[in-house]
């Protein structure tokens, strides 16, 4: 088995390697609801997921001055935070790929809008918190998702070439974020459906990371 150079994974964290839109949902729920604002899961899709904070607080807390969004958005956030507590699991195959990619010497990334202590939480839950070392927050750079930045920066960190690498999303900004990148991005159907994520610009939709045309694809990209 031959590497490409420069082969690399990249993945998102929320709904790509945990399913964990639903507890977002909640969340939201309960920090907008005050505000005139409630969401089904259709509405979460289309205006939420995948979003920085800055943006949706832009978008639904007009009236109110900066600070006082972020206030309400932290709330949201510790209150994903308690729910995520009880126990997240990984999608079905994750483990399996990345002890593949461990073997093979392919270097992984996760790349997320999150705030740190959210995806530290999430990789905590599922014991990949070491594994994920190298993790890119959107909000500590000059831009997250949808701009191209946040995977730059992945790429920069694992040595990636975005020709030989892959990409995993489950939202229509970060799908448009890594492709925006340059690279290749399987969408993961935990939100939505197969037709809007390739509508979005995925190469492949995969139930999970099982999927028998997920790993082909992989490996067509990454192996010489």
């Amino acid at each position: 088995m031959t590497i490409k150079p420069g082969a690399s994974l990249l993945f998102d964290i929320d709904g790509t390697l945990v399913h964990s839109d639903p507890l977002h949902l909640i969340a939201f729920n309960r920090a907008l609801e005050p505000h005139g604002e409630t969401f089904d899961h259709a509405r979460f899709a289309a205006e939420l997921q995948g979003f920085a904070n800055v943006a949706i607080g832009a978008k639904f807390l007009p009236k109110l001055s900066i600070p006082e969004r972020e206030a309400v958005l932290n709330l949201k956030e510790q209150a994903f935070r308690d729910l995520a507590a009880a126990g997240v699991d990984p999608l079905p195959g994750l483990l399996d790929l990345l002890s593949w990619a461990d073997e093979a010497g392919v270097p992984v990334v996760a790349v997320t809008n999150a705030p740190r202590a959210n995806a530290e939480l999430l990789l905590g839950g599922i014991g990949l918190i070491e594994r994920f070392a190298k993790l890119v927050i959107g909000e500590e750079l000059a831009h997250g998702k949808p701009h191209p930045l946040p995977y730059l920066e992945g790429l920069r960190l694992t040595g990636g070439d975005p020709a030989n690498s892959v990409a995993f999303e489950d939202s229509r900004t970060g799908i448009a974020s890594a492709t925006g990148a340059g690279i290749a991005t399987i969408g993961m159907m935990t939100g939505l459906t197969e037709a809007q994520l390739l509508e979005a610009g995925a190469s492949l939709a995969a139930p999970d990371y099982a999927d028998p045309a997920l790993l082909a694809f992989i490996k067509e990209k990454l192996l010489a």
